[in-house]
């Protein structure tokens, strides 16, 4: 069932929703979450059995603001927690933190840390305090699809992956496209976990020091499986020139063949094209949007360019490289 976002009394009956335990798909400036209040374990589970998603993934806790996210934190460190709260949120990035252990463990996967983030998307803004004044103070959401395939920027995507039963609150196509950049803060030195749309440079700016590496002692975290954010045909990413010497041995394709390019322009008689953004921003906020897409025409194999290279384009190229791992 879509809601309309912008209407109060909608996002109202949203919050009394997510109160009493239920699920409800909403909007955040990244991708649509699927969401369920954050200190009820038998409701975090009721995504993990929505989703078909293992039950030790760790789900990202969203909140208003950095007061609601202290209610899940067991600290909350001034020279890295705090520094990105106050530069970033609301905003597309996640803070990794000790969790306070009598609340959250299903949402954390069960891990004595936890994922925290406020997004800034006004529908999502509106349901996270209106669900406050009804008790909650953290709405577990992970992405609005089934577990490993591709993440829904629009409240139409959501209602394909799911059942009708679903309440999901409609706030138009999400700006940015590819979900929160995370780091790790339960360390003296923080570390980059998933890159999206805040480059590392940023961040390290407002932290005055290097991000540090993922090791065998790093907490697990959301979208970080060798393959995810699938489409349903295999996906293969290649550079430019490979590219274009493989179309012209291609010929005429006896495959439903697509492929989304930033520097081919011109493709064989039956191959479908999709021409891929030079801006990065750009290409991220369209990115899920195409594969979904290509993936409704009913394509066999989808050849994406390898992005750019650049800091801008990190987060585009993990989610390309994840996509490709899963084919």
């Amino acid at each position: 069932m879509i809601l309309p976002g912008l209407d109060p009394d909608a996002v109202a009956r949203a919050a009394r929703h997510l109160a009493e335990g239920a699920l409800v798909a909403f909007p955040t400036e990244t991708v649509y979450g699927l969401g369920a209040r954050a200190d009820f374990d038998s409701a975090v589970g009721l995504i993990f059995n929505a989703k078909g998603r293992p039950s030790d993934h760790p789900l990202i806790v969203h909140v208003a603001d950095a007061a609601a996210a202290q209610r899940f934190a067991a600290s909350w460190p001034a020279d890295t927690a705090q520094r990105l709260a106050q530069a970033f949120w609301p905003g597309p990035l996640t803070l990794i933190v000790a969790r306070r252990p009598e609340v959250g463990a299903a949402a954390a996967g069960g891990q004595p840390s936890i994922g925290l983030r406020c997004p800034a998307h006004p529908v999502a803004q509106a349901l996270l305090q209106a669900a406050q004044g009804q008790g909650v103070w953290g709405v577990a959401a992970p992405s609005a699809n089934r577990f490993g395939r591709i993440s829904p920027t629009t409240a139409a995507h959501v209602a394909t992956e799911f059942d009708e039963d679903l309440w999901v609150l409609d706030g138009g196509p999400c700006a940015v496209g590819i979900e929160s950049t995370i780091i790790d803060c339960t360390r003296p030195q923080p570390v980059l976990l998933r890159p999206g749309v805040l480059l590392r440079a940023q961040i390290e700016a407002v932290l005055e020091q290097t991000l540090g590496e993922p090791g065998a002692d790093t907490p697990r975290a959301s979208g970080t499986l060798a393959a995810h954010y699938a489409p349903r045909a295999p996906l293969r990413l290649m550079g430019g020139e490979a590219l274009s010497t493989a179309l012209q041995v291609l010929g005429a394709s006896p495959l439903k063949l697509a492929v989304y390019a930033h520097s081919v322009k011109r493709v064989p008689s039956g191959v479908l094209l999709r021409c891929m953004p030079t801006d990065a921003g750009a290409a991220a906020k369209e990115l899920f949007a195409v594969l979904r897409e290509l993936d409704d025409r009913a394509v066999q194999l989808i050849w994406v360019e390898t992005p750019p290279p650049g800091p801008e384009w990190d987060g585009v190229r993990d989610r390309l490289q994840r996509a490709a791992a899963a084919g």
